[in-house]
C-alpha cells in the first residue's frame, strides 16, 4: 500500500507553488508596468538620437564630419558610416533591439531589422540603415551599451525566489506541523496506557485550543483510570470482610440456628449492596441534571427531618435570601446533601448538625456544619478520593464505603458547582455547596 505523504511536504508543496504563483505575478506585473514601459521610452529615445545623428551628419560640411563621427562615439558610443559594413550576420538579438527596430520605423516610416558584426578585437555592434540627405547611412550602435541582460536577471531571479519559497514553505509547514506530531505522539502514549507529559500551550491560538483540550483530556482520562484502579482496589477489599462473616455465619447456622446470626447476614447483604449500588453509581458517572424550581426551605426541612433521630437533631438555618424558590438540579442536589449528612452524623458523635443555606457572591452557599473531630487539612482534598477514609481499620460502622465524597464531587462537577471542606470555628467541619444562582423566585 502506498504511503500517504506526510501533511509537511503537502503543506510545504502547495505553499511553495503558492508563493511562485505570487512571485510570476509580481514579475509579470513589474514587466508590463515598470520595465516594458522604460524599455519604450529608452528605445524611442535613442531611435531619436539615431536619426537626428544621421540627419545632422549629412548637413555638415564634409571637413567638419570627422570630429562629430568622433563626438558621438565618445560620447554616446554611435558609428556613422556612409555604407554599411561588409559581412553581416542576421539572426537573433536582445528583446531591447525589437523595441529599438520598432521605434526606428515610427520615424523613418520603413522598418528594417538590424544587423550585427563583429570586428577583429571582439567587438560586437549593431547597425541600421537610415536615409540621410538622399543617401543610406548606417549608423551602429555598440553591444555594451546594452549591458543589462533582462531575461538572464528574471531567470535568476525566478530560480532564487523558487528556492527561498520552497525553504520557507518548508520551515513554515514545519513550525506548523510540529503542534500536531507532538499531539499525535501524546495521542499514542495514551493509547498504550502511559501518561503523556503536558503539551506547551504556546503558538498560534488555534493550536494553544487544541494543546488544552488534550492535555484536559488526559487529565481526565488519567483520573478516570486511577479512579477505575482505585474503585476495584476498593470494592475487592470492602466486599472481602463481608464475605468472610457470612461464610462464617452460614457455618455456625449449620449447627446452631439463631435469629441474631440471621440478622448479621441480612446487614451483610446489605452492605455489600449499598457498596456495589455506590460503586456503580460512581462508574458509571454523573450526568448532567436539568434545573427546576424548588422550594430550597422545604428540601431542607425534609432532609433534616429524614436525618434527625432522638439522640442528634439535625436544624435548618437560612440566611436572608435563601429561603423560598430556587432553580437548581433537585435531584442532584439532595443526592449531594444527603451524602454530606450521612458523612457527618457518621463522625459527628457532638450534636447538632446544622443545615445552613446562605446567599453571597451572587452564588447559592448549602452548608452541612458539624461538630465531629474534623478532617487535617493536609488530607481534605485525598478525602474526595474513591474509598478514602480516616478510618484506617476500614470499618463500615465507622468509615461507611467510603464514596460518599467522591460522589458529591462527581455531581459538583457535572453541575458547575464548587465542594469544599473548611474547619468550623469551635471545632468540627463545615461541607459548603456553591451553586451559581439562575435565579430566585418570590413566594
Amino acid at each position: 500500500m502506498t504511503q500517504p505523504p506526510s501533511l509537511v511536504r503537502q503543506n510545504a508543496v502547495w505553499l511553495a507553488l503558492a508563493f511562485l504563483a505570487v512571485e510570476l505575478l509580481a514579475m509579470v506585473a513589474f514587466v508590463s508596468l515598470v520595465a516594458l514601459p522604460m524599455a519604450r521610452r529608452s528605445a524611442d529615445d535613442l531611435a531619436g538620437l539615431m536619426v537626428i545623428s544621421a540627419q545632422t551628419w549629412a548637413e555638415l560640411p564634409p571637413h567638419t564630419r570627422p570630429a562629430f563621427e568622433a563626438e558621438l562615439q565618445l560620447n554616446h558610443g554611435l558609428l556613422l558610416q556612409p555604407a554599411q559594413p561588409g559581412e553581416r550576420v542576421d539572426e537573433w538579438h536582445p528583446p531591447f533591439l525589437y523595441l529599438l527596430e520598432a521605434a526606428l520605423a515610427r520615424r523613418v516610416g520603413t522598418h528594417a531589422h538590424l544587423l550585427r558584426t563583429a570586428t577583429p578585437q571582439g567587438d560586437t555592434r549593431y547597425w541600421a540603415t537610415l536615409p540621410s540627405g538622399g543617401q543610406t547611412l548606417a549608423v551602429g550602435l555598440a553591444a555594451d551599451r546594452m549591458a543589462s541582460q533582462p531575461v538572464v536577471a528574471l531567470v535568476v531571479v525566478l530560480v532564487l525566489g523558487l528556492v527561498v519559497s520552497v525553504g520557507l514553505a518548508w520551515l513554515l509547514a514545519r513550525r506548523v506541523v510540529a503542534p500536531l506530531a507532538k499531539l499525535a505522539q501524546a495521542a499514542a502514549q495514551m493509547g498504550l496506557g502511559q501518561q503523556p507529559g503536558r503539551l506547551p500551550e504556546t503558538g498560534p491560538s488555534e493550536v494553544v485550543a487544541l494543546s488544552r483540550c488534550f492535555n484536559h483530556m488526559a487529565a481526565q482520562v488519567h483520573e478516570l483510570l486511577t479512579a477505575r484502579t482505585a474503585l476495584l482496589a476498593g470494592v475487592s477489599h470492602d466486599l472481602r470482610t463481608p464475605l468472610a462473616r457470612m461464610r462464617l455465619a452460614l457455618e455456625m447456622l449449620a449447627t446452631h440456628p439463631s435469629p441474631s446470626l440471621l440478622a448479621r447476614l441480612d446487614r451483610d447483604v446489605q452492605h455489600m449492596n449499598q457498596i456495589i449500588g455506590n460503586v456503580l453509581d460512581l462508574a458509571r458517572g454523573v450526568a448532567h441534571e436539568a434545573a427546576t424550581t424548588v422550594d430550597l426551605g422545604a428540601l431542607l426541612a425534609e432532609l433534616a427531618a429524614t436525618h434527625s433521630t432522638a439522640a442528634c437533631q439535625v436544624l435548618v438555618q437560612l440566611g436572608e435570601g435563601a429561603a423560598g424558590l430556587h432553580r437548581v438540579p433537585e435531584v442532584s442536589l439532595h443526592r449531594a446533601l444527603n451524602n454530606l449528612l450521612e458523612n457527618a452524623l457518621r463522625h459527628a458523635p457532638s450534636c447538632p448538625v446544622t443545615l445552613v443555606g446562605e446567599v453571597a457572591g451572587g452564588r447559592l452557599r448549602l452548608g452541612v456544619l458539624d461538630r465531629g473531630p474534623g478532617i487535617p487539612l493536609h488530607r481534605v482534598e485525598q478525602m474526595f478520593q474513591p474509598f478514602e477514609r480516616l478510618d484506617a481499620s476500614r470499618s463500615p460502622a465507622a468509615g461507611g464505603t467510603g464514596l460518599g465524597l467522591a460522589i458529591v464531587r462527581a455531581l459538583a462537577q457535572a453541575h458547575g458547582w464548587r465542594v469544599t471542606l473548611l474547619p468550623r470555628d469551635g471545632g468540627g467541619m463545615a461541607a459548603w455547596l456553591a451553586i451559581p444562582l439562575e435565579g430566585a423566585l418570590s413566594d
